[in-house]
């Protein structure tokens, strides 16, 4: 292919992949959007308790969430297969078989995390009042975790079929059903923080039905699972699933020895860093989004043997999340005054809001560049990839520099050596990525464990 016709294929791919990940980041966004409310909501009511215990909650809480994220990975990646290869009876099993897995894990993991919610809380270093509201806020939550697995492997499977549209309205209405309860059940009703766990809840139930729908509507219906095709998926779900359930793990894991970090520094820092959680999802839910525009593109390419726009739709994806993070940044440090004045923010909260609406928010490339990478990896046959990124990043570089910054700049290096681990790890995963790429991929029929060994022989490749 001449550099013309490349250039014409990576252009067509920009297109495509800006119109994925907007639509998707829309409903993203409408979700993240809410929460940010709720931490706006929690903190007009005064009281720096409830934003801490949203922070020591929202980080609970991520770490559940990541079950749901990697087995929607994992479907909506052998769905886009199965599209790729033309095999639409192939993609509704799946489809019915990754449902039924992701729910019945779901509720045992689910049960785990529920009957363990104190001993967390208090590992990330809340203590009284603040770990009572921490512990009631998940009590109501977690055991909702099925509902929101289904909405996001729905959700996965529309965005395999191109359909990001009806993917992105199923958590528009949700957002819109949390959105609508927040007020009423905050404020109206005076149940606080009870209320928006209760307003959460109803919006996974809203999520979960309406990424359903539209597939047995418009793409097929769900075929019925039997023992038969459960026997026969359930080996590839494992290979990728199991590897992103890994790789997600490693983010929440990474984000409660930055909270424990903090924790050191007051319930004010606490709650700077829930506020610059809250804000990041919004502010980069486009990114967020790219990710998972590009793996069903690259799916299904790789499904089709297609590597010359497999190549092209990975540097489209990473030019899109270049121009995306100059502009939010922008827009983050022209606004940094009023979103601060949105929390009545004062002194250390005030701080690490300025310091996120500035050179951490410029600092995320590296941590789009890892999404991208890991949406490779996963649709390319190399889950494990994902994993040890992740992990590395999380413990390896994270745990340094965490401590570094802390002992230089207090609560505001904390979060400076959060952003640095996502610098040094953003590099290798692109370097690794791009050798996967030439590489070829590698054939999902492997087993999870088999593929390890083939780092190491890509590294000694490369150099």
């Amino acid at each position: 292919m001449s550099d013309a016709q490349a250039k014409f294929v990576t252009g067509n791919l920009f297109r495509h992949v800006s119109v994925m990940s907007l639509t998707s980041s829309v409903g993203l966004m409408a979700v993240f959007l809410v929460d940010f409310v709720d931490m706006i909501f929690i903190s007009m009511l005064g009281k720096s308790e409830l934003a801490a215990a949203v922070g020591y909650a929202g980080a609970v809480l991520f770490f559940t969430t990541c079950f749901g994220i990697g087995m929607a990975i994992a479907v909506g990646a052998l769905v886009a297969r199965s599209l790729g290869a033309g095999d639409d009876t192939l993609a509704r099993a799946r489809t019915a078989t990754g449902l039924t897995f992701g729910v019945f894990f779901s509720a045992i993991f689910a049960g785990l995390v529920w009957l363990n919610v104190r001993p967390a809380v208090e590992l990330l270093g809340a203590t009284g009042h603040t770990a009572d509201l921490a512990e009631s806020y998940l009590r109501i939550v977690v055991p909702s975790l099925p509902f929101l697995v289904i909405g996001m492997m729905g959700g996965a499977v529309l965005r395999a079929y191109g359909d990001a549209r009806r993917a992105m309205m199923a958590t528009i209405y949700g957002a819109l059903v949390n959105a609508v309860l927040d007020p009423i059940l905050i404020f109206a009703l005076d149940l606080e923080l009870t209320g928006a766990a209760l307003a959460s809840v109803a919006a996974r139930l809203v999520i979960a039905s309406t990424s359903l729908l539209p597939i047995i509507r418009h793409h097929g219906g769900i075929e019925r699972p039997d023992l038969g095709s459960m026997r026969r998926d359930f080996p590839p779900i494992l290979a990728i699933a199991l590897p992103a359930i890994l790789t997600q793990l490693a983010t929440p894991i990474g984000q409660a020895f930055v909270t424990r970090s903090m924790a050191q520094y007051g319930e004010d820092a606490i709650a700077g860093m829930a506020i610059v959680g809250r804000l990041t999802p919004v502010a980069f839910g486009i990114i967020f989004a790219s990710s998972g525009a590009v793996g069903p593109i690259i799916g299904q390419n790789f499904g089709a043997k297609d590597f010359t726009r497999v190549r092209a739709g990975f540097n489209a994806a990473l030019l899109f999340t270049a121009m995306v993070i100059v502009v939010v940044t922008l827009t983050l440090f022209v606004l940094r005054g009023q979103i601060a004045a949105l929390f009545s923010a004062e002194g250390l909260t005030l701080e690490l809001i300025f310091l996120f609406c500035g050179p951490l928010a410029l600092a995320f490339f590296f941590n789009g560049v890892l999404f991208v990478s890991n949406a490779a990896f996963n649709n390319l046959g190399h889950p494990f990839y994902s994993t040890w990124m992740n992990w590395g990043r999380n413990t390896i570089a994270m745990v340094p520099a965490v401590l570094i910054g802390a002992y230089f700049f207090g609560a505001a290096g904390v979060l400076i050596g959060q952003a640095a681990a996502g610098v040094i790890f953003g590099c290798i995963a692109w370097w690794l990525a791009i050798g996967v790429i030439n590489s070829g991929g590698d054939d999902e029929d492997q087993g999870p464990f088999a593929r390890q060994g083939r780092l190491m022989t890509l590294l000694h490749a490369r150099r």
